[in-house]
């Protein structure tokens, strides 16, 4: 949804674009591989503009945006924001700028809270939240005798035995105890 517009919006301008597209959630740093890339390339003077569809897709908080912001303009790197009319370089498009960004902010904060309450909400039902224990997945299921017997009679490593169950060291552990429900 986001990246055919944003195409078409550098290539009716005749820019040369650079994609970084991260599937993460802004929250999740350590998952933004490629927003850490495009800051390395914005920081090395390789990039001229950052094109974004929604303020809310690149930064994870209003401090975030204001201060990534500030450093682009130190390092020459423009930023526009394809379905938020933001130009940062009047006292105005700041003000707008900050004022979406905190309104962004506030939207992810929401969002985040309701999935909370929803999820509290499930479980208060009886629902179960989240993957289901490994002695329950079908596969694991269907092929941890043969794993154990394997395993008894030598023919298999235990690195071997995670692999095919699809599950780390720990989980296979606590299966071959008895442990993991």
């Amino acid at each position: 949804m986001q990246l055919a517009p944003l195409r078409d919006h550098a290539a009716t301008r005749g820019w040369e674009a650079s994609e970084y597209v991260d599937h993460a959630s802004a929250a999740d740093t350590a998952g933004r591989t490629a927003w850490a890339r495009l800051i390395e390339d914005a920081r090395q003077r390789r990039v001229d503009l950052v094109l974004v569809w929604k303020l809310d897709r690149a930064f994870r908080s209003t401090l975030h945006c204001l201060r990534t912001l500030e450093s682009w303009e130190h390092q020459g790197v423009g930023f526009a924001c394809l379905t938020q009319p933001i130009d940062t370089t009047s006292p105005t498009g700041r003000l707008l700028l900050t004022i979406l960004a905190a309104v962004a902010e506030f939207e992810r904060t929401l969002i985040a809270e309701r999935v909370r309450e929803g999820m509290s909400n499930a479980r208060r039902r009886g629902a179960r939240i989240g993957r289901r224990p490994a002695a329950e997945r079908p596969h694991v299921a269907r092929h941890l005798e043969a794993v154990r017997a394997e395993l008894a009679a030598g023919t298999l490593s235990k690195r071997a035995a995670a692999r095919r169950l699809r599950v780390g060291f720990g989980t296979l552990d606590r299966l071959l105890d008895g442990k993991e429900r």
